[in-house]
Protein backbone atom coordinates (compact mmCIF):
# COMPACT_ATOMS: atom_id res chain seq x y z
CA UNK A 1 0.00 0.00 0.00
CA UNK A 2 2.82 2.32 1.04
CA UNK A 3 4.35 1.63 -2.41
CA UNK A 4 1.43 2.13 -4.38
CA UNK A 5 0.57 5.52 -2.03
CA UNK A 6 4.17 6.38 -3.05
CA UNK A 7 3.99 5.90 -6.77
CA UNK A 8 1.13 7.95 -7.10
CA UNK A 9 2.99 10.67 -5.00
CA UNK A 10 5.62 10.32 -7.29
CA UNK A 11 3.58 10.44 -10.21
CA UNK A 12 1.81 14.07 -9.05
CA UNK A 13 4.90 15.07 -8.81
CA UNK A 14 5.95 14.11 -12.59
CA UNK A 15 3.12 15.46 -13.87
CA UNK A 16 3.01 19.27 -11.87
CA UNK A 17 6.87 19.09 -13.12
CA UNK A 18 6.03 18.46 -16.30
CA UNK A 19 3.37 20.83 -16.46
CA UNK A 20 5.73 23.32 -14.99
CA UNK A 21 8.54 22.76 -17.73
CA UNK A 22 5.39 23.31 -20.57
CA UNK A 23 4.61 26.12 -19.05
CA UNK A 24 7.94 27.72 -18.61
CA UNK A 25 8.38 26.71 -22.19
CA UNK A 26 5.02 28.23 -23.85
CA UNK A 27 6.41 31.08 -21.60
CA UNK A 28 9.51 31.16 -23.80
CA UNK A 29 8.36 30.99 -27.07
CA UNK A 30 5.92 33.47 -26.74
CA UNK A 31 8.86 36.02 -25.48
CA UNK A 32 10.64 34.30 -28.11
CA UNK A 33 7.93 35.33 -31.02
CA UNK A 34 7.23 38.74 -29.20
CA UNK A 35 10.94 39.70 -29.43
CA UNK A 36 11.12 38.42 -33.19
CA UNK A 37 7.76 40.28 -33.98
CA UNK A 38 9.63 43.50 -32.06
CA UNK A 39 13.06 43.42 -34.68
CA UNK A 40 10.98 42.57 -37.27
CA UNK A 41 8.90 45.99 -37.21
CA UNK A 42 12.40 47.37 -36.55
CA UNK A 43 13.44 45.78 -39.97
CA UNK A 44 10.37 46.67 -41.78
CA UNK A 45 10.04 50.01 -40.83
CA UNK A 46 13.52 51.12 -41.62
CA UNK A 47 13.53 49.59 -44.87
CA UNK A 48 10.48 52.05 -45.77
CA UNK A 49 12.52 54.62 -45.19
CA UNK A 50 15.56 53.53 -47.21
CA UNK A 51 13.35 52.62 -50.11
CA UNK A 52 12.58 56.24 -49.68
CA UNK A 53 9.46 56.56 -51.74
CA UNK A 54 8.90 59.89 -50.41
CA UNK A 55 12.37 61.04 -51.61
CA UNK A 56 13.84 62.38 -48.01
CA UNK A 57 17.21 64.13 -48.86
CA UNK A 58 19.24 61.73 -46.91
CA UNK A 59 22.79 61.97 -46.60
CA UNK A 60 25.05 58.63 -47.26
CA UNK A 61 25.71 58.56 -43.36
CA UNK A 62 22.13 58.86 -43.00
CA UNK A 63 21.58 55.66 -45.16
CA UNK A 64 24.28 53.85 -43.33
CA UNK A 65 23.07 54.64 -39.77
CA UNK A 66 19.58 52.91 -41.54
CA UNK A 67 21.55 49.92 -43.20
CA UNK A 68 23.07 49.16 -38.98
CA UNK A 69 19.59 49.79 -37.13
CA UNK A 70 18.42 47.27 -39.97
CA UNK A 71 21.61 45.11 -39.04
CA UNK A 72 21.19 45.06 -35.45
CA UNK A 73 17.86 44.03 -35.72
CA UNK A 74 18.33 40.70 -37.93
CA UNK A 75 21.27 40.18 -35.68
CA UNK A 76 19.04 40.30 -32.77
CA UNK A 77 16.66 37.66 -34.89
CA UNK A 78 19.63 35.41 -35.31
CA UNK A 79 20.74 34.96 -31.86
CA UNK A 80 16.72 35.03 -30.75
CA UNK A 81 15.99 32.03 -33.51
CA UNK A 82 19.09 30.99 -34.37
CA UNK A 83 19.28 28.17 -38.04
CA UNK A 84 17.23 30.69 -40.22
CA UNK A 85 18.66 30.72 -43.50
CA UNK A 86 16.45 33.93 -44.57
CA UNK A 87 17.97 36.08 -41.99
CA UNK A 88 21.52 34.91 -42.05
CA UNK A 89 21.21 35.93 -45.91
CA UNK A 90 19.48 39.31 -45.14
CA UNK A 91 22.10 39.73 -42.47
CA UNK A 92 25.14 38.95 -45.32
CA UNK A 93 23.19 41.37 -47.61
CA UNK A 94 22.91 44.17 -44.86
CA UNK A 95 26.57 44.09 -44.49
CA UNK A 96 27.62 44.24 -48.54
CA UNK A 97 25.65 47.20 -48.68
CA UNK A 98 26.75 48.87 -46.02
CA UNK A 99 30.67 48.15 -47.60
CA UNK A 100 30.02 49.13 -50.82
CA UNK A 101 28.16 52.30 -49.24
CA UNK A 102 26.44 53.31 -52.46
CA UNK A 103 23.21 55.10 -51.84
CA UNK A 104 20.76 57.07 -54.02
CA UNK A 105 21.67 60.57 -52.20
CA UNK A 106 19.17 63.64 -52.08
CA UNK A 107 20.38 66.82 -51.51
CA UNK A 108 18.37 69.06 -48.78
CA UNK A 109 19.89 72.23 -50.34
CA UNK A 110 18.64 71.80 -53.64
CA UNK A 111 15.01 69.35 -53.22
CA UNK A 112 12.10 70.51 -55.01
CA UNK A 113 8.99 70.76 -52.60
CA UNK A 114 6.47 69.15 -53.64
CA UNK A 115 3.53 71.87 -55.17
CA UNK A 116 0.53 69.34 -55.17
CA UNK A 117 -0.78 68.10 -51.50
CA UNK A 118 -0.33 64.42 -51.83
CA UNK A 119 3.55 64.13 -52.61
CA UNK A 120 3.59 66.98 -49.91
CA UNK A 121 2.09 65.49 -47.22
CA UNK A 122 4.13 61.99 -48.15
CA UNK A 123 7.30 63.77 -47.56
CA UNK A 124 6.42 65.71 -44.55
CA UNK A 125 5.70 61.92 -43.13
CA UNK A 126 8.49 60.49 -44.12
CA UNK A 127 11.13 63.30 -42.57
CA UNK A 128 8.90 63.00 -39.54
CA UNK A 129 9.82 58.64 -39.24
CA UNK A 130 13.41 59.20 -40.30
CA UNK A 131 13.52 61.85 -37.79
CA UNK A 132 12.18 59.77 -35.26
CA UNK A 133 14.83 56.96 -35.81
CA UNK A 134 17.84 59.30 -35.56
CA UNK A 135 16.97 60.06 -32.41
CA UNK A 136 16.00 56.71 -31.07
CA UNK A 137 19.09 55.53 -32.52
CA UNK A 138 21.27 58.14 -30.80
CA UNK A 139 19.18 57.78 -27.48
CA UNK A 140 20.54 54.03 -28.11
CA UNK A 141 24.23 55.25 -28.05
CA UNK A 142 24.40 54.21 -31.87
CA UNK A 143 24.76 57.53 -33.09
CA UNK A 144 27.36 60.06 -31.77
CA UNK A 145 26.02 63.63 -30.69
CA UNK A 146 27.68 65.05 -33.93
CA UNK A 147 26.95 62.69 -36.49
CA UNK A 148 22.60 62.87 -35.00
CA UNK A 149 23.74 67.05 -35.18
CA UNK A 150 24.54 67.20 -38.30
CA UNK A 151 21.37 64.81 -40.02
CA UNK A 152 19.11 66.57 -37.68
CA UNK A 153 20.15 70.32 -38.57
CA UNK A 154 19.29 69.49 -42.57
CA UNK A 155 15.74 67.55 -41.61
CA UNK A 156 15.12 70.71 -39.36
CA UNK A 157 16.14 73.10 -42.41
CA UNK A 158 14.32 71.18 -44.99
CA UNK A 159 11.22 71.60 -42.38
CA UNK A 160 11.43 75.17 -41.93
CA UNK A 161 11.83 75.46 -45.90
CA UNK A 162 8.67 73.25 -46.69
CA UNK A 163 6.47 75.32 -44.37
CA UNK A 164 7.81 78.70 -45.54
CA UNK A 165 7.54 77.93 -49.15
CA UNK A 166 4.06 76.07 -48.78
CA UNK A 167 3.16 79.30 -46.97
CA UNK A 168 4.12 81.33 -49.55
CA UNK A 169 2.77 79.36 -52.28
CA UNK A 170 -0.74 79.70 -50.62
CA UNK A 171 -0.45 83.28 -50.61
CA UNK A 172 0.84 83.50 -54.26
CA UNK A 173 -2.34 81.47 -55.44
CA UNK A 174 -4.29 83.63 -53.01
CA UNK A 175 -2.86 86.75 -54.56
CA UNK A 176 -3.71 85.45 -57.85
CA UNK A 177 -7.35 84.84 -57.30
CA UNK A 178 -8.14 88.25 -55.54
CA UNK A 179 -7.76 87.17 -52.40
CA UNK A 180 -4.90 89.93 -51.16
CA UNK A 181 -6.34 89.81 -47.01
CA UNK A 182 -5.48 86.26 -47.22
CA UNK A 183 -2.12 86.53 -49.19
CA UNK A 184 -0.91 89.19 -46.44
CA UNK A 185 -2.05 86.46 -43.61
CA UNK A 186 -0.26 83.45 -45.39
CA UNK A 187 2.94 86.06 -45.65
CA UNK A 188 2.98 87.34 -42.44
CA UNK A 189 2.63 83.66 -41.15
CA UNK A 190 5.75 83.39 -43.53
CA UNK A 191 7.55 85.94 -42.21
CA UNK A 192 6.84 85.28 -38.43
CA UNK A 193 7.94 81.44 -39.24
CA UNK A 194 11.58 82.74 -40.42
CA UNK A 195 11.79 85.27 -37.71
CA UNK A 196 11.56 83.17 -34.88
CA UNK A 197 14.62 81.42 -36.16
CA UNK A 198 17.52 81.64 -33.55
CA UNK A 199 19.91 81.17 -36.55
CA UNK A 200 20.54 82.48 -39.73
CA UNK A 201 21.50 81.42 -42.99
CA UNK A 202 22.01 82.27 -46.26
CA UNK A 203 18.31 80.73 -46.99
CA UNK A 204 16.44 82.40 -44.18
CA UNK A 205 17.76 85.92 -44.97
CA UNK A 206 17.07 85.67 -48.97
CA UNK A 207 13.52 84.36 -47.96
CA UNK A 208 12.92 86.97 -45.28
CA UNK A 209 13.66 89.70 -48.03
CA UNK A 210 11.59 88.17 -50.78
CA UNK A 211 8.62 87.89 -48.01
CA UNK A 212 9.02 91.46 -46.66
CA UNK A 213 9.05 92.86 -50.06
CA UNK A 214 5.69 90.47 -51.25
CA UNK A 215 4.37 91.90 -48.01
CA UNK A 216 5.28 95.48 -48.68
CA UNK A 217 2.79 95.26 -52.40
CA UNK A 218 0.12 93.49 -50.67
CA UNK A 219 0.04 96.29 -48.37
CA UNK A 220 0.13 98.77 -51.63
CA UNK A 221 -2.32 97.12 -53.51
CA UNK A 222 -4.54 97.08 -50.41
CA UNK A 223 -4.18 100.71 -49.57
CA UNK A 224 -4.71 101.20 -53.09
CA UNK A 225 -7.96 99.18 -53.07
CA UNK A 226 -9.37 100.84 -50.35
CA UNK A 227 -8.57 104.57 -52.09
CA UNK A 228 -10.76 103.35 -55.37
CA UNK A 229 -13.30 101.76 -53.23
CA UNK A 230 -14.02 105.57 -51.63
CA UNK A 231 -14.11 107.48 -54.71
CA UNK A 232 -16.48 104.90 -56.23
CA UNK A 233 -18.57 105.47 -53.07
CA UNK A 234 -18.53 109.18 -53.04
CA UNK A 235 -19.18 109.39 -56.97
CA UNK A 236 -22.41 107.07 -56.13
CA UNK A 237 -23.39 109.56 -53.43
CA UNK A 238 -22.92 112.35 -55.78
CA UNK A 239 -24.90 110.74 -58.39
CA UNK A 240 -27.58 109.56 -55.94
CA UNK A 241 -28.01 113.48 -55.08
CA UNK A 242 -28.31 114.14 -58.60
CA UNK A 243 -30.57 111.78 -59.47
CA UNK A 244 -33.18 111.88 -56.19
CA UNK A 245 -36.27 113.27 -55.96
CA UNK A 246 -36.37 116.75 -55.30
CA UNK A 247 -38.02 117.90 -51.92
CA UNK A 248 -41.13 119.69 -52.04
CA UNK A 249 -41.35 123.00 -49.83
Amino acid sequence: MAIIIALIIGLVIIAVIANLLQQQKEKQDAERRLEMSKYKTIVEDTELIIANDANVPITRNGFIILHRRVLYALKKMNSTTPGNKDVHARIKDCTGKIEACDFRILDADTLKIPESEKPLITLIQGIKKYRVILRSEHSKGNLTAPAFMEEDKKIEQLQLRINVESQMRRGNKAKANGMVGSARQYYEKALATLNAQTNTSDYITATKAKATTILAEISNQMKASKSAKIETDEDGDNLDALFAPKKKW
